[in-house]
């Protein structure tokens, strides 16, 4: 369940009044506003697609799948009995070929139950996620935050996220777990 609007405006009261920076970041970046994105299978399928390329192949690679499914659409069950050589020729690698394929057998499956996973503590989805091909624990935090809406996930091993607090914090050294969550 997406989160309520009095729960993003705790969320944001805390944040400024526990951190003199963060309420800098919060002032300077205005209101809250985040879009989930309702298709969970759908938006597992890009965060793959986008991993180690830049933001424009990812996009041309995303527009190509999305014309080569057609009006089958880009469904488990469609996916799941696509040849990896018909993947391979909208621009995937072999690699991330192989870790759609292996998204869509688990989600057609329904070992892989998406629809349910909102009902799920942070560490069972992070937990049933990485089980899948392709799928680490920040593609499971980017999931968490952007398909669920969970508001209390810190992607710390992200190194844009790392890089900033180490700006804005003033460190010598990009800053480790523990440093990121303090």
């Amino acid at each position: 369940m997406p989160p309520t609007a009095a729960e993003i405006e705790r969320g944001v009261k805390h944040l400024r009044r526990a951190d003199p920076v963060l309420r800098d970041v919060i002032r300077r970046a205005g209101p809250f506003a985040l879009k989930l994105r309702r298709d969970r299978f759908q938006s597992l399928v890009f965060a793959i697609v986008g991993q180690q390329i830049s933001g424009k192949a990812a996009s041309a690679i995303r527009k190509k799948l999305e014309t080569f499914v057609g009006p089958e659409g880009m469904t488990p069950a469609h996916l799941s009995t696509v040849d990896p050589g018909d993947l391979r020729s909208v621009g995937l690698s072999k690699q991330k070929a192989s870790y759609i394929l292996d998204l869509s057998e688990r989600v057609h499956a329904g070992t892989l139950p998406l629809h349910r996973m909102a009902r799920l503590s942070d560490e069972a989805v992070i937990d049933s996620l990485i089980e899948v091909k392709g799928i680490g624990v920040w593609t499971a935090q980017m999931f968490l935050m952007f398909s669920l809406g969970r508001l209390d996930v810190l992607p710390h091993g992200d190194y844009g996220v790392r890089s900033a607090i180490q700006k804005l914090y003033n460190l010598k050294e990009l800053p480790d777990r523990k440093t990121c969550h303090r």
